[in-house]
């Protein structure tokens, strides 16, 4: 029943931060996600006869590459696997399931929040053990083997019945089909006080979340509606769809304005929500108040003990380079570890499995903690309402108190997508050359006082990650930031991170953009951005 297919490799299968990201055609073409999936496979050992869990966020294309791995799954001799029903789990749920079964690993099929459907994005990444992404020596072993790999194995049977929930039989693997929503929803009643939240709504606290026609429908429906007893209806976009509905699920505000729009009107809802394509991302808005992802993370680690999950306090604070300090300020006054790492949530997973934190954050709207290893959009939700709950304060309160105690920490990421490649490598090149001589170089009132391309020496096992992203710091505690992602599926996206700290509490009210404008003028002089990529203005500023 097992067979042999011989293949040819595709040269383009190297991974990003989150596993291999291309367009749906590509996946289409004749044996690419299988030479991925098999590179997978001849890079484990010690798996035989142990589980696997596979999943998605239901995108386009979703439940044919699930048929073909599990099959793959059972020629490769795993002795099970654990899928979602329909082939829907969040990218946090897979993490759980993971870590609650004991699986040997799992593969998680998302594009997170890029564009669904027939001619947009698909995804594939391996998680290991712990539940995270794979590290780098994996997913480079991966693309070492897709570069030469000749054949994949398989089996010549009947696609598996995803649709409903049971066990079954594939050449002698078990498929065992779950209900996708209870372990998670179940883990997140354990971590947050459940009762106060459904006290808060039962008073009248209007919650929206917007899942945005992507994978946390379901969650969401079942833990805000039917545990927390929210309002038919509080969930928007809640049924997961191919294309997502047409939406991009992106939880920002550009992609999820309507929301933003809602809760701002004097009518709204006093608390707005949205999640991405896969569930690992987040957006709260208070009445009067966007939440910036920087400062959601370091209001969640100062208000932590609020939640039981967390009353014993947390061990430290991780956060990516480009994200704003605010969380810096929160871990010395709590006296505990803070730890800059580079983008990407696997560099997170050696520092929550050897204790040295619990909460952990990127400005791209990503914030978890150690409950599983991966960033997750309704833990974090529910967190913001279980801390509204505890203090009886609105968002707009809670945050304009937590910047009068530690500063407020003025941010701002600009995205320039789909950058001519070359332009885009050409603008790094040239910036990489201009380190050494930029610090003591005055711009206007900005003074460089360093300049670097960021590397991480990861203090569990010592290894090393150059080119992270370079950073210019001003004196006075301002930087800028630039990055290449590795996020996107055409050309390239140009980030731009730009932060200035202020302590003075009567300076908390000036307009983002207006706080910073100085410094995104001199990162374009410096970076030569407008020249160099003919892009006269951001795709989206957040």
């Amino acid at each position: 029943m097992i067979k042999t297919v011989s293949t040819t490799p595709y040269k383009d299968q190297k991974p990003g931060t989150s596993g291999l990201r291309k367009k749906v055609p590509v996946f289409a073409q004749e044996n690419y996600a299988e030479n991925f999936i098999q590179s997978i496979f001849d890079n484990l050992e010690g798996f035989e006869g142990k589980t696997l869990v596979i999943g998605g966020d239901g995108r386009y294309y979703n439940r044919e590459v699930i048929q073909k791995a599990l099959k793959m799954a059972a020629a490769a001799g795993f002795g099970k696997v654990m899928v979602g029903k329909g082939g829907i789990l969040s990218t946090p749920a897979a993490s759980h399931i993971i870590r609650k079964y004991g699986a040997f690993g799992g593969i998680v099929l998302s594009a997170s929040h890029n564009p669904g459907g027939p001619t947009e994005d698909f995804g594939i990444k391996y998680n290991i053990g712990n539940g995270g992404p794979a590290p780098e020596k994996i997913t480079d072993a991966i693309f070492a083997r897709t570069q030469v790999i000749d054949s994949y194995k398989t089996l010549d049977v009947a696609d598996i019945d995803l649709d409903g929930i049971g066990s079954f039989d594939l050449a002698g693997m078990v498929v065992e089909v779950i209900d996708p929503v209870t372990d998670y929803a179940d883990l997140m009643e354990t971590l947050f006080d459940f009762a106060a939240i459904r006290g808060l709504i039962a008073s009248g606290f209007r919650v929206v979340i917007d899942s945005m026609s992507a994978v946390t429908g379901p969650y969401a429906v079942e833990i805000l509606e039917k545990r927390l007893g929210a309002a038919k209806g509080s969930v928007r976009n809640e049924i997961p769809l191919p294309d997502f509905g047409h939406h991009h699920p992106d939880p920002n505000l550009v992609h999820a304005k309507a929301l933003y729009d809602d809760v701002m009107s004097p009518e709204g809802p006093d608390f707005g929500a949205a999640s991405d394509g896969d569930g690992d991302r987040n957006m709260v808005v208070g009445k009067g108040m966007f939440v910036t992802p920087s400062d959601s993370l370091a209001v969640i680690a100062a208000n932590a003990t609020l939640a039981p999950g967390y009353a014993s306090g947390i061990a430290g604070i991780a956060r990516s380079m480009p994200t704003s300090a605010a969380a810096d300020r929160v871990a010395e006054k709590l006296g505990i570890g803070m730890y800059e790492t580079p983008t990407g949530w696997k560099y997170f997973g050696n520092l929550m499995d050897a204790g040295k934190v619990t909460v952990c954050g990127e400005e791209s709207f990503g914030t978890g903690s150690s409950h599983v290893r991966e960033k997750d959009g309704l833990w974090a939700v529910l967190f913001w309402l279980n801390i509204v709950a505890a203090r009886k304060e609105s968002v707009k309160d809670i945050v304009t108190k937590h910047w009068a105690e530690y500063g407020r920490n003025y941010y701002s990421r600009h995205d320039y997508e789909e950058v001519d490649t070359q332009a885009a490598n050409g603008l790094v090149a040239n910036l990489r050359d201009k380190l050494a001589t930029l610090p003591g170089q005055t711009f206007g009132d900005l003074t460089v006082e360093s300049a670097d391309d960021f590397a991480y020496l990861d203090p569990v096992d010592g290894s090393v990650s150059k080119n992270q992203g370079i950073r210019i710091l001003f004196k006075g505690g301002s930087r800028v930031v630039f990055r290449l992602s590795g996020t996107g599926t055409s050309g390239a996206t140009l980030r731009l991170y730009v932060e200035r700290y202020e302590p003075d509490a009567s300076r908390h009210a000036i307009e983002t953009q207006a706080a910073l404008a100085d410094l995104i003028a001199v990162a374009d002089e410096i970076a030569e951005i407008k020249a160099r990529t003919g892009r006269d203005a951001p795709t989206v500023i957040t």
